[in-house]
């Protein structure tokens, strides 16, 4: 069944690379639930969600035709989605940057925008509150690992990065989210509370 399912999926893909939209679409419906939970996970910035997910597509449509049929399609899309999200949040702080100096060169005084936390407050729930609260870097590990469950080796592929750091984010990430009992015995709890296990 797997096979048949796999094979079908490298026809779609071929079908999509040489340009036929149609096949893009089903592309686009087999991948969007995994791309959007990533992205709502990973970006605390949730008003640039729709423009995110775009530019995932965009670079998922113009590298197709590269992509190698014998590697895995789905962790190949997760990592242009987490390369996307860090690209956002590199332009994000330097507009962030450039608005801060000319905000020191303003005489008047303005009122602070509160309106993007307490949309995120709003908008969450207590496991995506914990895991907002994680440095960035821990948050990826940690998405990749126990929303996409993807092995170590696999996230160090995506991510770049060795699987000894790999290793250490997520102990470290754990640790952050403990509560009463061991970290991840609480955090899959978390997680099977929100999918409804």
């Amino acid at each position: 069944m797997t096979e048949n399912r796999d094979e079908e999926l490298r026809n779609i893909i071929s079908q999509a690379a040489s340009g036929d939209k149609e096949a893009f679409g089903r592309l686009y419906d087999c991948t969007i639930q995994d791309i959007s939970g990533t992205v709502r996970f990973l970006l605390n910035d949730k008003t640039g969600f729709e423009d995110v997910i775009q530019e995932i597509y965009i670079e998922v449509y113009k590298s197709l035709p590269k992509f190698d049929l014998s590697r895995s399609f789905r962790s190949w899309v997760i990592g242009i989605a987490v390369r996307q999200v860090n690209n956002y949040r590199r332009k994000t702080w330097r507009l962030f940057r450039l608005l801060e100096k000319n905000r020191q060169y303003e005489t008047q005084d303005m009122e602070p925008d509160f309106t993007a936390s307490v949309a995120n407050k709003l908008d969450s729930r207590e496991l995506i509150e914990q895991i907002d609260r994680l440095p960035y870097k821990y948050r990826q590990v940690i998405v990749l690992r126990y929303l996409h469950e993807y092995s170590q080796e696999e996230i160090a592929r995506i991510l770049e990065i060795p699987v000894g750091t790999v290793k250490s984010r997520i102990h470290s990430a754990l640790k952050k989210l403990r509560g009463g009992r061991s970290a991840e015995e609480y955090f899959l709890q978390k997680v099977g509370e929100r999918h409804g296990l």
